[in-house]
């Protein structure tokens, strides 16, 4: 186990400062993430500013190095930026690793990705970030140990040398990552044949995405209370009761100050968010940051590209965690909104209500409709009994007749359908 150090700089000229104990409550949570470290201790520092070539004052290194050398601590993660300077400089002061913010949340995406879209993608990711780093070194392109190599430390080489070898790897993983797409493209087509609409969870980390992804499943994804717990989309066909059948999508969490590099490399790891039908945007009620991290998530999703014209629910997860009071409040703000719902992922709390409003956003108001169709239009058939839209059939000699029940775009869906028996 590697022995880390979580520091949070409180710099007072910061515009887009956060409140200091909770962000540094969800840096140990994020080194919690990573396999392999031991956080040794956590402590925020307070800055006027930030020092250009040392981030923090003389003082403060020193006695912050005296601490490390005592408990031996190996590694020291800085939630924030680190600028290459500085990281070097601390790195010597202290004879420690740095690992800033976002080289940790990187760390953490390559241990948590799976597909091989996911793992290219991170990849790249890594690489873009590295390069900017130019006095850093790339000796773990050679990949001497897991993860990305941040954390292992690298010796010195050539930056030249270096940025040659990193632009080398990133063409060869675009046109790796190229023909990956291109796969995911042809399965997305051929789902696009099966008119089924896709609803896609999304949320801050940690919100309970996948814990309400496998209440409404069953299935066995990972719900850890770990930020981060997953990677890539998880997706999974779902009916909904007395409803359509769905393509519900789990996707990774998102997070405050989220580097740029990483939303424009996991574009195409949350296209399913690009396409969907219908977006949930899970909640963590109970936490005090709520709102502000329901604004990063808006934010990450603007910048993703996510059309206004795509519908959402907010749902309040964790009503379980809140006092009498605070549920009582939330259930009636929620009963005022057609597009919040307050629930609890972990009891079961108002999934009955999610379910309906997913319905009804989904296929709007139903009405009754009569459908006449020959012996020759199996396809069709099979088409609305599928979707449980049949209310009543009879059979004559000039083929069926039936009575059914469906919303306006399901009736659309259906007049395009060719009619020949497929």
């Amino acid at each position: 186990m590697t022995r880390a150090f979580v520091l949070h700089p409180d710099i007072r000229t910061d515009q887009g400062r956060r409140d200091a104990a909770h962000a540094l409550e969800e840096a140990v949570a994020l080194a919690a993430a990573l396999p392999g470290l031991a956080v040794e201790g956590a402590e925020i520092v307070r800055l006027p500013r930030a020092h250009p070539g040392m981030l923090f004052g003389s003082g403060k290194i020193e006695e912050l190095g005296t601490r490390f050398a005592e408990a031996g601590v190996e590694l020291v993660l800085i939630d924030g930026p680190v600028t290459p300077v500085q990281q070097r400089n601390l790195e010597r002061a202290w004879k420690v690793k740095i690992l800033d913010r976002t080289g940790l949340i990187l760390e953490i995406f390559s241990d948590r990705a799976a597909t091989r879209e996911g793992v290219l993608q991170v990849e790249m990711a890594a690489l873009s970030y590295q390069r900017t780093r130019l006095v850093r070194a790339w000796t773990h392109l050679e990949r001497q140990r897991g993860g990305l190599g941040f954390v292992g430390g690298p010796g010195e080489t050539q930056i030249e040398a270096d940025r040659r070898a990193i632009d080398e790897q990133l063409v060869r993983l675009r046109r790796q990552l190229d023909k990956v797409v291109k796969t995911r493209s042809l399965h997305r087509a051929a789902r696009a044949k099966v008119p089924f609409p896709i609803v896609a969870l999304v949320g801050y980390t940690n919100a309970g995405k996948s814990s309400l992804f496998n209440r409404l499943t069953g299935a066995e994804v990972l719900a850890k209370d770990m930020l981060f717990a997953t990677l890539d989309p998880t997706m999974r066909a779902v009916r909904l009761p007395n409803g359509p059948e769905v393509i519900l999508s789990d996707t990774v969490g998102f997070i405050s100050d989220l580097p740029t590099e990483l939303v424009a490399a996991f574009r195409a790891t949350l296209e399913e968010v690009l396409e969907a039908d219908l977006i949930l945007h899970v909640r963590d009620i109970s936490h005090p940051e709520t709102e502000e991290q329901a604004g990063d998530v808006r934010k990450i999703l603007d910048d993703l590209g996510v059309q206004e014209r795509t519908p959402q629910i907010e749902i309040w997860n964790k009503m379980d965690l809140l006092d009498a009071e605070g549920r009582e409040a939330a259930r009636t703000t929620a009963a005022r909104r057609e597009d919040v719902v307050a629930l609890s992922a972990w009891t079961g709390e108002g999934l009955d209500i999610l379910v309906d409003r997913v319905r009804h956003a989904l296929e709007g108001e139903r009405h009754a409709g009569e459908v006449h169709l020959g012996f020759s239009e199996g396809r069709r058939r099979a088409w609305l009994f599928e979707r449980n839209l049949v209310q009543d059939e009879r059979q004559d000699d000039d083929g069926y007749h039936l009575s059914v029940r469906w919303s306006p775009k399901q009736e659309a869906q259906f007049r395009s359908l060719e009619r020949e028996d497929g």
